[in-house]
């Protein structure tokens, strides 16, 4: 059943009309800009060429890459979906709870959230925190995210010493370990001060970690025994890692040749 409220359905039949789409392909769009946190959607809807991504202000790619029409309708459509959602609600949230509480009211509602065994954690994209809670009666850990937009948990296998039991975030900068943010302690009006992350220092399996990236962006291994990075083997990797390129292009650390080269590289695995 839709969780969508009465604007927000309001909203996107207008659109879908504007745009000539149906009501169902503009609310997933409008689903995959909210799990983006109103800066980035990956979707797949076959009204619009299939699986694609979306970053606000930077590059839209869609199944028919050479398509600059599709292109400039879904970017259009992300970036008016995006503004529509910062001044009216579009879905209907319900109360997250975690270890028998509320979350703290000031940080907002979550954009992504997950569990495992008695842990919670979830992603609040306008305090730019992420909440993790071990389920155990213990104080509520609060991350700063920084500049990530978070899509996605995962967990994988960790020592006893990973204060969060492996669980890792994917953004548009990569894949990271919880423990590679900063702790920060706060008050009940978000005030905060910070603190460096409670990661066991010289343990490489907490570092930051691209992953489906052709490259370190590091310039150096996170981990010795790591196996090398696999090439992607299908088109969602190969625009997915087209997109995370362009945005190191963008942040200065690829030059504009490089960024073409590799595009150029990826473009013929197709």
């Amino acid at each position: 059943m839709s969780n969508l409220t009465a604007n927000g359905r309001n909203t996107i039949e207008e659109i879908a009309r504007r745009y000539g789409l149906s009501s169902g392909a503009v609310e997933h769009m409008a689903r995959a800009v909210s799990n983006g946190g109103g800066t980035m959607a990956q979707f797949n809807v076959p009204e619009l060429g299939g699986s694609g991504q979306w970053m606000a202000g930077g590059m839209t790619m869609v199944g028919d890459m050479f398509n600059s029409g599709l292109q400039n309708t879904v970017s259009n459509l992300c970036g008016e979906l995006s503004n529509a959602m910062a001044s009216t609600l579009f879905f209907e949230q319900p109360k997250t709870t975690m270890g028998g509480g509320s979350w703290p009211e000031w940080l907002g509602q979550p954009a992504a959230s997950g569990g495992q065994n008695q842990a919670r954690y979830a992603y609040f994209p306008q305090a730019r925190r992420l909440a993790f809670d071990h389920g155990n009666g213990g104080a509520l850990v609060l991350l700063d995210t920084g500049d990530h937009q978070i899509s996605g948990f995962s967990q994988q296998q960790s020592g006893l010493s990973d204060p969060f039991g492996g669980v890792s975030v994917s953004s548009q900068f990569g894949q990271f370990a919880l423990s590679s943010f900063p702790v920060v302690d706060q008050n009940s009006q978000g005030e905060s001060t910070m603190s460096a992350p409670p990661a066991p220092a010289g343990n490489p399996d907490f570092g930051p970690e691209p992953t489906n990236m052709p490259f370190d962006t590091q310039g150096q291994d996170t981990a010795s025994n790591q196996a090398p990075t696999q090439p992607p083997q299908n088109t969602d990797d190969i625009l997915g890692t087209i997109a995370r390129l362009a945005q190191l292009r963008d942040a200065g650390a690829l030059s504009e040749e490089e960024f073409s080269t590799k595009k150029s590289e990826l473009l013929a695995r197709l």
